[in-house]
């Protein structure tokens, strides 16, 4: 990491080097092309059952992860392909998990929702809204209770701040001073209903004044303004000084599943929301402080093309699981 110099440039620019940002662009890139393969794949029918995408959302999964180590964990939600990317998942056994196949992480007993990769941190994906929550907690105070100075960073979504494991896992995780970070992305929808509608206050961050831990709302979908909140949150959990609330403000392009119709968004506010494109953006700020130029950024971009098209292949040509293993990978295995 480079020294911070007091000048104009973005907290990214200033801290990051030009390799490790090039490299953000590119997994972010490839979050995008994942989820749009996906999409595709299940319009196609080689997928079966829904899916939750981030499309939108690029920028808050790969700026929060962009001091954590293999070591440090991080626990997902039913929208977590973003985060298992930005963690360094492999896209060619993420498509095989989707696929059903056995090369996938889960040997394709766990689908879009369940994705884990316990060798690089990621604990796994969750479709019970707030599961994550108190696992994030767990993988705290294991690390507290080692000595390690590894953190957790929990990601969850506006819908699950209404949860009880919201709020029991934030007051547990102040009161035992754990290393966690709680960053909930806000697309401002759970579901179909607006955090207007169903939250009494108007910033999720706000919650975290209730449970003596600092909280820290912000644009979502600018690259240095979350890397910088997740870098002040991170050295204060490896300090041991406790946990945070990051809320990072963005929106989801698509419905919230693949069923859903989105009636509830009008035309007007999901386009000027892309205009607010966390890609797009990012790549500008690249280019503008010289990291890299547009012929860099589009060998960039296409490079995130062709790599999520040979993952869709290394899945199609997988093998699928045996029948007369249905429940392997499915129980746990007590020990003889």
């Amino acid at each position: 990491m480079m020294d911070a110099n007091a000048d104009n440039r973005p907290f990214a620019i200033r801290h990051y080097a030009p390799a490790q940002l090039r490299e953000a662009l590119k997994r972010m890139y490839l979050i995008r092309r994942f989820e749009e393969g996906a999409e595709d794949s299940y319009t196609r029918g080689m997928i079966h059952g829904t899916m939750h995408l981030s499309i939108g959302q690029e920028g808050s999964a790969m700026a929060s992860c962009m001091e954590l180590t293999d070591a440090d964990k991080i626990t997902s939600n039913h929208r977590g392909h973003g985060h298992c990317i930005a963690k360094g998942a492999d896209v060619g056994r993420m498509f095989a998990e989707f696929f059903g196949k056995e090369t996938g992480y889960c040997h394709g007993r766990g689908g879009s929702m369940h994705i884990a990769d316990v060798k690089t941190g990621n604990l796994g994906a969750n479709g019970i809204v707030g599961g994550g929550l108190p696992i994030a907690v767990g993988a705290a105070l294991s690390a507290k209770r080692l000595g390690k100075s590894d953190v957790t960073v929990c990601f969850f979504g506006d819908g699950a701040n209404n949860e009880g494991a919201f709020h029991e896992s934030l007051n547990i995780a102040s009161v035992w001073k754990l290393p966690v970070i709680f960053v909930c992305e806000n697309n401002g929808y759970g579901m179909s209903t607006s955090t207007a509608r169903s939250t009494a206050v108007p910033h999720i961050a706000q919650r975290a004044a209730a449970y003596a831990m600092p909280g820290t709302p912000g644009d979502g979908n600018d690259f240095s303004a979350v890397s910088e909140a997740l870098h002040i949150a991170i050295a204060r959990a490896r300090a041991g000084e406790g946990p945070s609330l990051v809320e990072n403000l963005t929106y989801r392009w698509r419905g919230h599943s693949k069923s859903d119709r989105n009636r509830y968004r009008t035309k007007e506010e999901i386009e000027a929301w892309m205009a607010k494109d966390p890609i797009a953006r990012f790549r500008a700020e690249l280019i503008a402080h010289g990291v890299l130029d547009e012929a860099g950024a589009d060998a960039i971009a296409a490079q995130a093309v062709a790599d999520v098209q040979k993952g869709i292949e290394f899945a199609k040509a997988s093998a699928a699981p045996d029948l007369s293993e249905v429940t392997r990978y499915v129980y746990a295995e007590a020990a003889l």
